[in-house]
C-alpha cells in the first residue's frame, strides 16, 4: 500500500511531463498502478512550509547540517519543470549511508516521497521540492569549486550548534577513513606500525575552511596533508569522529 505522500509525489512528476516508465522506474511503482492514480486523481499534500521564506528558525538544525554536508559533498538542486530535484550521489556499497541521506532528505522537507536511482556502483537519492533554492542557497550552475560559496547567517549557526552532524555529512560523502602505516628502526630492527586516518578531499576551498571550522568547535586535531585534503590522524581524534559520526557503513 503507498502511502498518500507517495502518490501525490508521483501525480506531481507525471503533471510535470514525466512518462509513467520513467516515474515507476524512479519510485518502485506499477506503471499499471501510476495509470490509475493518473486517470482517478487525487487530491494533494500539503508540505511543511519552507521556513527560510517565513523567516522562521529551522525546524531541524542537525537533520539540515548533516544534510548541508552532504549536499556540499556530493549533492546538487536542479530545475525540473514547475519545481527542484536534490540530488545525492551514494556509494551503492553503503546502504546506511543511503538510508541516512533518504532520512535526512524526508527530515528537513518534511513530507513527500524520497526516490532512488541506480546508476553503476551508485544510487542517488532523490527529493522533489519547490524551496530546495532557498533552503541550499549555495546552487547554482558549474562545480562547486568553480564558483563562489557562502554560507549564510542561519547555515553558519547550524554547522556551530550542530558540528557532528555536518561533519557526518561531509565525511561520508567526500570522506575515508583509511589505515596507513609507519616504520622505525629499533636496535637493528624495522618494526611496522599501523594507525587508522580520517580524510577529507573536496576541491573547494570554502567546503574545506567549513570542515576545519567544524573540527575547531569539537577541538578535534586536524592537519592539511595536501591543498585539497583535511586530515584527522590522532588517535584520539580520530577516535573522537568514530565515536560522533560513526564507520561509513
Amino acid at each position: 500500500m503507498h502511502g498518500r505522500a507517495v502518490r501525490e509525489a508521483a501525480m506531481k512528476m507525471l503533471a510535470d511531463g514525466r512518462s509513467l516508465s520513467s516515474v515507476a522506474a524512479e519510485l518502485g511503482i506499477a506503471r499499471s498502478t501510476l495509470r490509475s492514480w493518473r486517470d482517478s486523481g487525487i487530491e494533494p499534500v500539503r508540505r511543511r512550509p519552507c521556513f527560510v521564506c517565513a523567516g522562521e528558525p529551522l525546524p531541524v538544525p542537525g537533520a539540515y547540517a548533516a544534510l548541508l554536508g552532504y549536499y556540499l559533498g556530493d549533492g546538487y538542486v536542479s530545475r525540473q519543470r514547475s519545481t527542484y530535484s536534490l540530488r545525492v550521489s551514494c556509494d551503492a556499497g553503503y546502504p546506511g549511508i543511503v538510508e541516512d541521506v533518504g532520512r535526512l532528505v524526508a527530515a528537513v522537507r518534511g513530507a513527500g516521497p524520497v526516490g532512488h536511482v541506480r546508476a553503476p556502483g551508485c544510487i542517488v537519492v532523490v527529493g522533489y521540492w519547490s524551496h530546495w533554492p532557498c533552503v541550499f542557497p549555495q546552487h547554482g550552475p558549474g562545480r562547486k569549486h568553480e564558483r563562489a560559496l557562502t554560507l549564510t547567517d542561519w547555515q553558519r549557526e547550524a554547522l556551530r550548534s550542530h558540528p557532528a552532524d555536518f561533519l557526518r555529512g561531509l565525511f561520508h560523502s567526500d570522506g575515508c577513513r583509511v589505515a596507513n602505516w609507519t616504520s622505525h628502526h629499533v636496535e637493528g630492527t624495522t618494526r611496522i606500525y599501523e594507525y587508522a586516518r580520517w580524510q577529507f578531499v573536496n576541491h573547494s576551498e570554502e567546503i574545506r575552511e567549513w570542515c576545519t571550522l567544524a573540527l575547531d568547535v569539537l577541538g578535534i586535531p586536524w592537519r592539511a596533508s595536501n591543498w585539497k585534503t583535511i586530515s584527522v590522524s590522532r588517535r584520539r581524534g580520530v577516535e573522537a569522529l568514530d565515536r560522533l559520526i560513526g564507520l561509513k557503513v
